[in-house]
């Protein structure tokens, strides 16, 4: 398991992306089309970084969100 953060679990997200032409009715004109849909993957923010977990120091990759959350105690 590559993009996982080690506190959370927060990982890869699939989805898509939409391809599209025209312009919006508001704007006077027939309305946007969708022309394609790709799919797509989203990643989280993951940092390598080397924290204490159980007294012990080791590096893991953690998402940004739980390092400035504070879920984590930073190595020195």
């Amino acid at each position: 398991m590559a993009r996982v953060c080690e506190i959370c679990g927060k990982g890869t997200v699939a989805g898509r992306s939409y391809a599209t032409r025209g312009l919006a009715k508001r704007k006077k004109g027939a309305g946007i089309k969708i022309t394609g849909i790709t799919k797509r993957s989203f990643s989280p923010n993951l940092v390598k970084k080397r924290i204490i977990i159980n007294g012990k120091v080791k590096t893991a990759k953690i998402c940004t969100t739980c390092l400035r959350s504070g879920k984590v105690v930073l190595a020195k």
